[in-house]
């Protein structure tokens, strides 16, 4: 077992050996010449930043037209509120399709339709922000007036996922 060992070990090695003699018939490792970097690379001026288009005072006034709609839309949301708070407080428990169940899932359904016009604005908004984007204008207002829309809207969101689950039975 040993004289196994012994000549799967020294053959192996007495084999690479022999390749190792000839070191002058390797390739150098060294930088050659047409590896150096020479000459001058011509020098290349920015091109110059383009500044957003100031906003244009069309836009300010659908803006504010937009605004106007989303608010209105959220004061009758407001609006009918209570209403339907009371009517889906009545119908808690109440057996699907049921008279109260009913009465109350119509009142939902009105405040949703508050909702959607809120919506309908956003969508303006968004309109509005991708053709100004494209234009390269200046989108600032646009989004702060998105942002304003959006906040109306994530409160009448939670205002009817409370009143929908109090809704199921």
């Amino acid at each position: 077992m040993r004289r196994i060992h012994l000549v799967l070990f020294v053959i192996p090695a007495l084999a690479l050996s022999a390749c190792a003699k000839d070191a002058g018939g390797y390739p150098s490792l060294a930088r050659r010449p047409a590896e150096r970097l020479s000459g001058t690379a011509p020098v290349v001026t920015p091109a110059p930043v383009e500044t957003p288009a100031p906003v244009p005072p069309e836009l300010i006034g659908k803006l504010d037209g937009l605004l106007a709609k989303a608010r209105s839309a959220d004061a009758l949301f407001r609006q009918h509120m209570p209403r339907t708070r009371a009517l889906v407080a009545a119908a808690s428990g109440a057996a699907v399709a049921s008279e109260s169940w009913s009465v109350a899932t119509v009142a939902l359904a009105d405040l949703e339709s508050q909702r959607s016009q809120a919506m309908i604005a956003l969508a303006d908004l968004d309109a509005l922000y991708a053709a100004e984007g494209v234009r390269m204008g200046d989108t600032s207002a646009i989004v702060t007036a998105r942002d304003q829309v959006i906040a109306l809207m994530r409160d009448e969101d939670a205002v009817l996922i409370e009143l929908k689950r109090g809704l199921k039975s």
